[in-house]
């Protein structure tokens, strides 16, 4: 569990905005490797539409937590999630949303770790709120946030999960064996991201 540093928060909740978003990461990842400008990005979100959204507040709201979580990973993983096939993909982007939330993180990396240890192989909402419980420890402002922040939070960690195949399903909660591609392995060991790829490994 991460400690507490008093200039900066370790958690938020900004994941909220949305789970992995594989379609749209696609796209989001060709603008950056285009190096497109502020008015290509507009062009492309606003009047183009690429994300396919209902509403323009949503799309700049997707747009830029994808852009977020991509511009602290190098071009090559950008690489990966607008190429790379469906699995190669969803990896790479559930890297970049570790290394985005620590929350996501650490939730895989002491929740699901232990479950794997102990031989467990399934989630509960008791497992959640004891988390939510440490993370309080660690982050006190936690205790400000709305159960409605924390119950999205949740769904929207569990989708991830279920997206990546670390969950068989939100709805059974049943836990998934998981390898992490070469190619995110081979990134996040060139680039010394052990974090985030241990918390990937907590099936192995």
């Amino acid at each position: 569990m991460a400690r507490n540093n008093r200039s900066q928060k370790i958690y938020d909740a900004q994941i909220v905005a949305g789970s992995l978003l594989v379609p749209e990461s696609r796209h989001v990842a060709r603008l950056l490797l285009m190096r497109a400008d502020h008015e290509q990005w507009r062009k492309a979100i606003l009047q183009d539409n690429i994300l396919q959204k209902r509403s323009p507040a949503t799309a700049k709201r997707q747009a830029r937590l994808i852009r977020n979580r991509l511009e602290l990973m190098k071009p090559s993983l950008w690489s990966m999630v607008a190429e790379g096939n469906q699995e190669v993909a969803t990896q790479a982007l559930l890297a970049a949303a570790i290394k985005h939330s620590r929350l996501l993180g650490d939730y895989m990396d002491n929740i699901l770790r232990e479950q794997w240890l102990t031989f467990k192989r399934r989630l509960s909402s008791t497992d959640w709120n004891r988390f939510i419980e440490l993370c309080v420890q660690v982050e006190p402002c936690i205790l400000e946030w709305s159960e409605s922040t924390l119950a999205k939070l949740r769904q929207v960690i569990f989708r991830i999960l279920a997206e990546a195949r670390y969950l068989e399903s939100t709805r059974s909660l049943k836990l998934l064996h998981v390898s992490v591609v070469p190619e995110v392995k081979g990134y996040l060991v060139k680039y010394s991201e052990d974090y985030v790829l241990g918390c990937m490994e907590v099936t192995e």
